[in-house]
């Protein structure tokens, strides 16, 4: 792909990445450790902000800060960006492109020339075409960082691993919010995260903070 060439994906349901402004997508492979590497958003939309705002129990109130540290990090350092968008086939949703809870939450706007990938399920990988864009551009890790951290991030965070892509999962990048048991108990959104993370660092990820990023990128 040549500079002010677009990425074009297609997904399940007829779309898949759009490119943003003219600019070159991938400004080349950032390497660190041997690896190239690519920052992953993952559905960081209108919707979350909704469901904050409306009281909804949620972990890492400062997670929107360190997502933007990490995106004007990897900015400067020529570090390329995807955004993942969830597009929700229930009509019902919050999470639909054709409402006010599609649209991406202001820490993580795309910018010009930055890959959006639509995906319809809850992992980025599933019918999207992202590891064969991975595969095009030689990536084969990601920083990862979005929401919420028990559903999306961390389907994708286990496809990555299936797929023999590393991750790089920013610990104070992520957040989710609190489940209801069906014993009228509910799991708080604190446990949730700390349950998810160690989860998916036992064996799928490498935790970092934002602040580690730049040592090892």
């Amino acid at each position: 792909m040549g500079p002010g060439e677009g990425i074009q994906v297609r997904g399940a349901r007829g779309k898949g990445c759009r490119p943003r402004g003219a600019g070159a997508i991938w400004p080349g492979s950032k390497r660190g450790l041997g690896m190239a590497t690519a920052v992953l958003v993952i559905d960081l939309q209108q919707e979350f902000i909704r469901r904050t705002r409306a009281g909804w129990p949620r972990s890492a109130p400062m997670a929107e800060d360190r997502v933007a540290q990490v995106l004007d990090w990897a900015r400067g350092a020529g570090v390329p960006v995807i955004h993942i968008h969830h597009d929700d086939p229930n009509p019902a949703s919050g999470f639909r492109l054709d409402g006010p809870g599609g649209a991406p939450m202001p820490c993580a706007a795309p910018r010009a020339g930055e890959t959006v990938v639509v995906k319809h399920q809850s992992s980025a990988f599933a019918g999207t075409g992202l590891d064969s864009l991975l595969a095009e551009h030689g990536i084969d890790r990601l920083i990862v960082m979005g929401a919420a951290i028990n559903y999306c991030v961390s389907s994708t965070v286990r496809a990555a691993r299936d797929l023999g892509v590393a991750v790089l999962l920013v610990e104070d990048a992520v957040f989710g919010f609190g489940i209801p048991l069906d014993t009228g108990a509910e799991v708080d959104a604190d446990t949730i995260l700390r349950a998810t993370l160690a989860t998916l660092g036992a064996g799928f990820a490498r935790r970092v903070r934002a602040a580690d990023l730049p040592g090892l990128v």
